[in-house]
């Protein structure tokens, strides 16, 4: 039975991970924990990545584990790579994870390859200085250059805006430094890189349909799983649910696919999952990366699995032990398939919380429905509002026998959830 350490196992992960406990096919160990929840955070206070990886790399050694993965795009996926190049097991570059999570840097690396498929954009230091000039015409559009979750992205229309949105409390100020401290502790270890991780970027505000191309490199070669629509709340920068297969054009996909292998083949990306987000503006038929993200998406593999009938678990794990993967796609009875985001805006963001009864209720029906719960009060309420400008409550996850299909029974279990439902059948 082969040995494989999960760190920073996210909700979707355990969820998949059941299953291949119950069948004994591999043995796993747990490391890591939950950034964003009490009490399990408060080990940010004496969190030091580098001596962490020691204590691991010891740990396993003598245990003697056959892979290391992690889908945890803040610390874990970087931190598996360097302990998987420590123990000599299979795993990518941790200067390929580097070259794609730094932000700024990862965009110099786009413009020498594809200069066409970016946008404008320019560093901003964090704090930000009062007499900062910003090369770069209101508005624009800012995120960190090491974050997840969309955590402070937003599109900026005035100065004052950008003043507001990096005005931070000591306490969240803090968090932020802390959770960027152990990639700027490892960043120098494989790379020269010298602008400040803990900074924004600025980037001319890009229009069109988003779209998410997954896939995942062996001995680096590079293979597709598919292309996911990534559908926002209107007027917004917020997910409202991803869905696949894509509605956009094969031409569009194609170009995305040769787009994505020079990319990665110019960052030297060799083994594991990745997964790139793209826009395509109809109006001028240009098609622009919006990131690198150098791991699996964990929360939407699951849609390639109800769809094409294949758990692209398996590929992670047989990844994990270097084992060459065998994608063999089965006929399945959901033709499409998506990830349905419940989110309130506004400073009232509140929702009733569905008792145990009415989410069985709800899901019964459904056999394949996934439900993410993410209710929080207080200040994680007041904090989550302020950093993504929404409340993400609820994920669902399911398939349909068609699209029209896949929205109904959407409906159905919102209805019983007593969930707003915001979504509509329609193109991206």
């Amino acid at each position: 039975m082969k040995k494989i350490l999960v760190l920073f196992m996210k909700d979707w992960d355990q969820l998949a991970i059941q299953a291949y406990q119950e069948s004994g096919r591999y043995q796993f160990y747990f490391e890591g924990f939950d950034l964003f929840q009490f009490p399990q955070n408060a080990r940010l206070l004496h969190f030091r990545v580098l001596n962490y990886i020691s204590h691991l790399e010891q740990k396993y050694r003598n245990i003697g584990i056959d892979g290391v993965v992690s889908n945890h795009e803040q610390y874990g996926a970087l931190i598996a790579a360097v302990l998987a190049e420590r123990l000599g097991l299979p795993g990518n570059d941790p200067r390929a994870i580097i070259a794609s999570q730094h932000k700024y840097y990862s965009r110099m690396i786009q413009e020498r390859i594809v200069p066409e498929a970016l946008p404008r954009y320019v560093s901003i230091p964090f704090p930000l200085k009062k007499d900062q000039i910003i090369d770069l015409p209101y508005p624009f559009f800012v995120k960190p250059i090491k974050a997840t979750y969309s955590v402070l992205a937003k599109t900026i229309q005035q100065r004052s805006e950008l003043v507001d949105l990096l005005h931070f409390g000591y306490f969240e100020e803090w968090i932020i430094r802390r959770l960027i401290k152990p990639f700027a502790d490892i960043m120098p270890l494989y790379s020269d890189h010298t602008i400040d991780p803990s900074g924004m970027l600025a980037e001319e505000i890009m229009t069109g349909d988003q779209i998410n191309i997954d896939g995942y490199c062996y001995q680096g070669q590079l293979y597709f799983l598919g292309t996911i629509d990534e559908v926002m709340y209107s007027g917004t920068d917020a997910f409202m649910r991803f869905e696949y297969p894509s509605q956009l054009p094969p031409s569009i996909l194609e170009r995305a696919k040769i787009i994505t292998k020079k990319v990665l083949g110019a960052i030297h990306y060799q083994h594991g999952f990745f997964n790139i987000e793209f826009i395509y503006n109809k109006s001028n038929d240009q098609l622009k990366i919006i990131e690198i993200n150098p791991r699996m998406a964990s929360q939407l593999v699951n849609l390639y699995q109800r769809v094409d009938g294949y758990n692209p678990y398996d590929i992670l794990f047989e990844l994990a032990v270097g084992e060459e993967p065998k994608v063999e796609k089965e006929p399945s009875q959901y033709q499409a398939a998506a990830s349905f985001v419940f989110r309130k805006f506004g400073e009232t963001a509140v929702q009733s919380i569905p008792t145990s009864d009415q989410i069985q209720q709800a899901l019964e029906p459904y056999p394949d429905a996934n439900l993410m719960l993410y209710f929080k009060k207080g200040s994680q309420l007041k904090r989550e509002l302020k950093w993504l400008g929404s409340y993400r409550y609820a994920v669902l996850n399911l398939g349909g026998i068609n699209r029209s299909d896949l929205f109904e029974r959407c409906q159905s279990i919102s209805h019983t959830l007593q969930f707003d439902y915001p979504f509509e059948l329609s193109g991206t």
